[in-house]
């Protein structure tokens, strides 16, 4: 009997190890298969149990969670959706999660480890710590002015402070309401059919996932890197440029769109926007030079996050002298993100400094401690502290005498640069609108803020369409609402 009983005992025993065996195995081994397994909803379920943490702008959240009672409990809500959609981007049950909704998400969603009030803590007690929250850096005011002065129209804004690479604004129009794909029922998913049937792109982040031909605005950066490696030393002597310009090795012929630029000064030719003198300026430069600059500047740094990736602005640096005068007018292969074109007008308002622009000050847990802060952005130097001086001289001569009069501002330094970049086949598109920009108090030692304004509105008439007339109040409405006190 005893006998028996051992033998008994000793199978449950045997039994019991190969049942920790195979839990071992399944918890440990095979973790991470059952994890991404699509019929494991174990991790989703949990996911929704729990208001997400939310974004806030000036202190206040602009997302939120409600209470649906279904079996994804909670549900995300946005205050002011469109207007805040290019910086949230969506948090979906159905699909998922974009920009800053989707670079946070282990923080918004309280998945994050740092949340946790000891290391691997999540890991042996299978919870899940409250969402934290995400504090940006955007101004409330600038986002809106930016917002309504695109109004009906496709295009996009972006704002930077120099002195920090503080995102002060990012609008993209048209935008959308991103609570509409927040559920995962028949209101998402019509809702998700109709923005991406839309042809205007809705989703589309223009001021950071789309690149544009910059067209004039880059001629701030062909002046800086002639400036620079000494092409020019004397902004009001006259340049060596005819009218019309023939492009070296071929037979093409450059014209301008405005009178007096054949051998214009280099402060003429800014202010009037030459394309012939600039496009012989950067022959003249170089293209080792000309890519020095752009480079410095941030042209084709595919790496750049804000936290989400910011699509790279390209300068073609296999071009020969015919495509480097066209890429020196911001034509050819030159293409900038609204982004990039507002980092290069902040360079010039910055005394050459470029400090890498970034979205999120803080985050915090629930109850409100920091979790981590952005800190001091290193700057690096893209051009001489004098060129930066000659630049805003050029800069504020636009606003003051030339083509970007409309972003003057009653008490304050303005200075700006217009650009109308063709497009479409034969360029027979119409043209994008630009125009780039800096402000500051007459009594402030540094500006305040840099703005890009691009308008690409295809309903517009092409012979009204212009960086001055269309862009520049859009520029000027962002620049006074950061000025204000």
């Amino acid at each position: 009997m005893t006998r028996h009983i051992r033998h008994a005992a000793l199978f449950c025993a045997l039994l019991l190890v190969a049942l920790l065996v195979n839990a071992s195995r399944v918890q440990v081994l095979h973790a991470g298969d059952y994890e991404v397994n699509p019929a494991n909803r174990r991790d989703t379920i949990s996911r929704y149990q729990q208001p997400r943490g939310n974004i806030l702008v000036a202190g206040r959240p602009v997302t939120g969670s409600r209470d649906t009672g279904e079996h994804l409990r909670y549900e995300r809500t946005y205050t002011d959706g469109p207007l805040y959609a290019p910086v949230t981007g969506f948090a979906s049950q159905e699909y998922g999660t974009t920009l800053l909704e989707h670079a946070e998400d282990g923080l918004l969603s309280g998945a994050a480890p740092l949340l946790a009030p000891l290391p691997r803590w999540n890991e042996f007690t299978r919870s899940r710590n409250a969402g934290g929250n995400v504090v940006t850096t955007i101004d409330p005011a600038a986002q809106r002015a930016a917002y309504e002065g695109l109004g009906s129209r496709k295009g996009a804004v972006a704002a930077i402070e120099p002195s920090t690479g503080r995102i002060l604004a990012l609008v993209s129009a048209p935008s959308y309401d991103p609570a509409l794909l927040s559920g995962n029922g028949t209101v998402a998913r019509s809702a998700w059919a109709r923005l991406n049937a839309d042809p205007d792109r809705p989703m589309l982040n223009r001021a950071v996932q789309r690149t544009y031909p910059p067209g004039s605005t880059f001629k701030v950066v062909t002046a800086a890197a002639a400036l620079d490696a000494g092409v020019v030393k004397n902004l009001d002597r006259r340049t060596d440029s005819p009218d019309p310009y023939t492009l070296p090795g071929t037979t093409t012929r450059l014209t301008n769109g405005s009178e007096g630029c054949e051998n214009a000064t280099v402060r003429e030719a800014f202010v009037w926007s030459c394309n012939t003198v600039f496009a012989k300026l950067g022959v003249d430069t170089g293209v080792a030079k000309m890519k020095e600059m752009a480079q410095s500047l941030g042209f084709n740094d595919a790496g750049l996050r804000i936290p989400f990736p910011v699509a790279r602005s390209t300068f073609d640096t296999t071009v020969d002298r015919a495509q480097l005068a066209l890429s020196s007018i911001g034509q050819y292969n030159t293409r900038a993100t609204p982004l990039q074109m507002a980092a290069v007008a902040a360079a010039v308002a910055g005394g050459g400094q470029v400090r890498e622009p970034y979205l999120v000050e803080r985050t915090t847990r629930a109850g409100g401690g920091t979790v981590s802060t952005a800190g001091s952005r290193p700057a690096r130097r893209a051009m001489h502290p004098t060129t930066a001086t000659r630049m805003r001289e050029l800069m504020r001569g636009v606003v003051e005498d030339g083509t970007g009069r409309k972003a003057a501002i009653p008490g304050a330094l303005v200075g700006g640069k217009t650009g109308t970049a063709q497009h479409g086949l034969g360029n027979s598109g119409t043209p994008y609108a630009w125009f780039i920009s800096w402000a500051q108090h007459e009594e402030d030692m540094e500006a305040r803020v840099a703005v890009a304004v691009v308008v690409e509105d295809a309903a517009a008439d092409r012979g009204e369409i212009s960086g001055g007339g269309t862009a520049a109040p859009i520029a000027r409405a962002v620049m006074e609402a950061v000025l204000k006190p």
